[in-house]
């Protein structure tokens, strides 16, 4: 009996998994249409986070990872895909600096180390269980929140950080997480509808 060897399988998968990481980055933008500007800190509130969790969990590490980078090389080349609609380039609330400069672009660069470290845990098979995902959604949020405050620093005085980057968002990015780790299982299911 001859066994049949698929030629074309290997070319199918890398165009599966960049459908995926360009579904994961439009994803991620959609997410950060909506905006809320909160009064006392430079980061807006938006569903953001609970998109690059996700990312990650349901591509893994080097996928999720990729479709943050695109998603980050969207606002570079101009595209409104930052939160409210900014681009890159888009002026920031303190003049002269533009927003990949400015006082989110920790949370920019978190959210990619986030898709990575949660990803990374996923293959370890921590998105098989709710309280297991919660704990690799959380790590993936601590991530963004270090990344985020590390460069919120350079605007915000000391004793102002917390209060500034991290406070206002805490309840919200908990029911974020809880609603990812709830949603995983209809993810996976989506994920494989693109892979067929």
């Amino acid at each position: 009996m001859a066994v049949m060897i698929d030629a074309a399988a290997p070319r199918r998968r890398v165009w599966q998994d960049a459908l995926l990481v360009i579904a994961a980055s439009l994803f991620v933008a959609v997410s950060a249409s909506v905006a809320v500007w909160l009064p006392n800190t430079p980061v807006p509130v938006s569903a953001q986070t609970l998109a690059v969790l996700l990312t990650g969990a349901l591509l893994g590490p080097r996928l999720g990872s990729l479709a943050l980078l695109a998603y980050l090389g969207e606002g570079l080349a101009g595209l409104p895909v930052f939160a409210g609609g900014m681009t890159a380039w888009s002026p920031t609330r303190i003049p002269g600096v533009p927003t990949i400069f400015g006082p989110t672009a920790g949370y920019l660069v978190g959210f990619v180390v986030a898709a990575w470290l949660t990803g990374w845990l996923s293959e370890r098979n921590w998105d098989r269980r709710v309280h297991t995902a919660l704990l690799a959604m959380l790590a993936g949020q601590a991530m963004i929140y270090v990344c985020g405050v590390s460069s919120l620093a350079r605007f915000v005085p000391a004793g102002a950080l917390f209060d500034a980057g991290v406070a206002p968002f805490l309840v919200g990015d908990a029911l974020k997480i809880v609603l990812g780790a709830l949603v995983l299982p209809g993810g996976w299911a989506a994920v494989q509808q693109l892979r067929k």
